[in-house]
């Protein structure tokens, strides 16, 4: 896939139709693309499959957004103070579908995609209430051991969307801290958009070969965005803005008051830079470690 190394967040986004299926969030707490989402939702992007593990607020926000139709994932809220308003009363008034998952049937859904499989076995599913929620997996037989299994099928996402440390023009990337189920949401997509805090020259990638997570060939889209991952926090650039994840909770209660908080984080700013004009929280890396120095050479 070719590169836009010049490409906008609102030319990048505009790449992802109404209807796809998005996998995002895919790191758990860590570096989650909130600007590349509230893009999505300024362009009116909708009936949208939101994929992935413990979803933080960005689901949440994209469907009092009314952004989103289904939810494949294994639970949406807010770590810091526990349900997300919007999610939760979707789902009390029928607004939106849910396929529920744990965190490792997605991940290992996600295997499956990446790997071309129509379907991959685990044991862990088994014993659980899954199978009388859900007609999405099915029971099967080990056929070397005769022991039951649980299969769990593919998904493929259209897009799957992650925001990292920094990558080149042409779509290598370094990603450290946690990367959650990142490798097999990139392998299972379509397409992929990669924000970055820095886009740096192709040398500095090249430098440290081993950390390079994700490679052009499978990057349909790169965007220099800094502190596009706040309020989660970007392992060596910014901590997690505690705050904003309990004044969100306090004023996301009703859909009243959601649209009120939009219209201020969301509608109301146009790019990032003019986002965090209203971010007043101190969130820099006061106690900066430095890994231990790594050789390469002939």
């Amino acid at each position: 896939m070719s590169t836009e190394p010049s490409e906008t967040l609102s030319d990048a986004v505009s790449r992802i139709p109404s209807g796809s299926s998005v996998a995002t969030g895919l790191a758990l707490e860590h570096a989650i693309p909130f600007a590349a989402g509230h893009e999505l939702v300024r362009q009116g992007t909708d009936d949208l499959t939101l994929i992935g593990p413990i979803s933080d607020l960005l689901f949440d926000q994209l469907i009092g957004c009314g952004a989103v139709s289904r939810v494949r994932a294994a639970w949406v809220g807010n770590v810091s103070a526990g349900t997300g308003y919007r999610f939760r009363e979707a789902v009390e008034n029928d607004g939106i579908d849910v396929e529920n998952h744990s965190n490792f049937s997605v991940a290992l859904a996600l295997r499956a995609g990446a790997l071309g499989v129509p379907y991959l076995p685990t044991r862990s599913l088994l014993g659980s209430d899954v199978f009388a929620e859900s007609d999405l997996f099915e029971r099967g037989t080990d056929p070397f051991g005769g022991e039951e299994v649980a299969l769990v099928p593919a998904i493929e996402p259209d897009w799957t969307i992650v925001h990292a440390q920094r990558a080149s023009p042409e779509g290598d990337v370094h990603l450290w801290g946690n990367t959650g189920i990142v490798d097999p949401a990139v392998g299972a997509a379509e397409n992929v958009l990669v924000t970055a805090e820095e886009v740096v020259e192709p040398a500095v990638i090249h430098s440290d070969p081993s950390r390079t997570a994700i490679t052009r060939e499978q990057v349909s889209a790169v965007v220099e965005c800094p502190w596009g991952a706040h309020p989660s926090p970007v392992a060596g650039h910014y901590n997690r803005d505690n705050e904003y994840y309990l004044r969100y909770h306090g004023a996301t209660d009703t859909q009243a008051a959601f649209d009120e908080w939009a219209g201020e984080w969301v509608y109301g700013v146009e790019d990032r830079e003019e986002y965090m004009g209203l971010v007043d929280a101190d969130l820099s890396i006061t106690e900066p470690t430095v890994a231990a120095e790594v050789r390469y050479g002939q």
